[in-house]
């Protein structure tokens, strides 16, 4: 039995979503730009999945803005307010555990003159909100700050963080590509003005993804053509993704709640399983302000790379970290900046459960990943050096 629990990488799609997207790539092709019929069949496909983003994320369909996904959101909210601004200074605050589509895009920046704050987080990798105010300057012009972290799960404040980028006027984004259907979203609520998705994530079809824009927020386009998504994105609709997208937010929707508990519980059993076998392991992240499908274990002595690839030969798919960092030759930058050694940020397993996760696989995984830990531990030069600190 193939045991798959790397949901924070990508999922897969639901039956629901494909049954919705195959009309669009054969007899519903039209171009959503188009005039005829074939045409505003499509242009009608691709405003009721607009409208339904829409509904997830409690905005206007008007604000929604359909990009190639994720990493495209994050790039348009950073690059797109920058390049609208219109103060001669550029000042960004931002965060260490930033996804890399947001600190990549950041660093670019910085090398075209911005400046940019990036906050440290403590132990439990929780932003504290007064230092994103103490990092406030006159010249800043944007907040990025995540919803939830992508190896550790932790959830941010991000409706005290809006309220004090509301009070400053100054423009706040969100990437909540990890909180799509595993916590409520309003952005109203949140107080964002920017906030990005993806469907993959949400067991929606790779390629596609969407960037929330509030009304009257100026953000400028970073490449050019036609007038698609009201200036904001050129480029002919991806129609059959789009759809997906639209689909996958309704089941995000509807879901939300019944898989938030299922999903907290099999985490908890297995988190709790593996600490009781493993010995001398520890958990990364906040426990209780964390999103419910996601668990980081340090397991000291164990190299997670190692042992990522014996998991997989015993049929358990599994990651280090995110899918963006594999091959990267450092530890993961988001251990590090909760305190973690390099040693220990190494020694890291992400466990991330899904809606497809059953509890007999939970049990296959609670019987298997200790042994693979106490033979990689046997091996390990670790095993004889000073436990994880507490």
């Amino acid at each position: 039995m193939r045991i798959y629990l790397d949901y924070n990488a990508t999922t897969p799609v639901d039956p629901a979503v494909l049954d919705a997207m195959m009309p669009y790539f054969s007899e519903n092709f039209g171009n959503a730009s188009s005039i005829h019929s074939p045409g505003q069949r499509a242009r009608g496909a691709v405003d009721a999945a607009r409208a339904s983003v829409a509904t997830l994320l409690g905005a206007k369909p008007s604000e929604i803005v359909f990009t190639s996904g994720g990493t495209e959101s994050d790039n348009l909210a950073l690059f797109g307010v920058v390049a609208a601004s219109q103060e001669p200074r550029k000042h960004i605050i931002t965060t260490a555990i930033e996804h890399h589509a947001v600190l990549n895009a950041a660093q670019a920046l910085e090398n075209l003159g911005a400046e940019v704050t990036y906050i440290p987080v403590g132990r439990e990798g929780t932003v504290d909100p007064e230092d994103i105010r103490r990092a406030l300057k006159p010249e800043t012009i944007l907040i990025s700050v995540m919803h939830a972290n992508n190896e550790v799960g932790t959830i941010q404040p991000i409706e005290e963080i809006g309220r004090i980028a509301g009070t400053a006027d100054v423009l706040f984004h969100c990437d909540a590509v990890q909180t799509a259907g595993k916590q409520p979203l309003d952005v109203n609520r949140l107080g964002v003005d920017l906030l990005s998705i993806s469907a993959h994530k949400i067991y929606g079809p790779k390629g596609v993804g969407a960037l929330y824009v509030r009304s009257g927020t100026p953000l400028e386009p970073q490449f050019y053509g036609g007038h698609h998504e009201r200036d904001r994105r050129p480029g002919t609709e991806n129609v059959p993704g789009i759809v997906g997208l639209g689909k996958a937010a309704e089941l995000a929707r509807k879901n939300l709640q019944t898989d938030c508990a299922r999903l907290t519980t099999l985490r908890n059993r297995l988190e709790d399983a593996l600490l009781a076998a493993c010995g001398d392991a520890r958990v990364n992240g906040n426990r209780a302000q964390r999103v419910s499908n996601t668990s980081n274990i340090s397991f000291h002595g164990a190299g997670g790379e190692a042992l990522v690839i014996a998991l997989d030969l015993q049929g358990i798919a599994c990651s280090t970290g995110a899918a963006c960092s594999s091959g990267a030759v450092g530890p993961s930058h988001v251990l590090l900046a909760v305190g973690l050694s390099p040693d220990e940020a190494r020694s890291s397993l992400r466990l991330s459960l899904g809606r497809t996760t059953t509890a007999e696989e939970i049990d296959q995984a609670i019987a298997t990943i200790p042994q693979a830990v106490a033979r990689l531990r046997a091996l390990s030069p670790l095993s004889a050096t000073t436990a994880i600190s507490a």
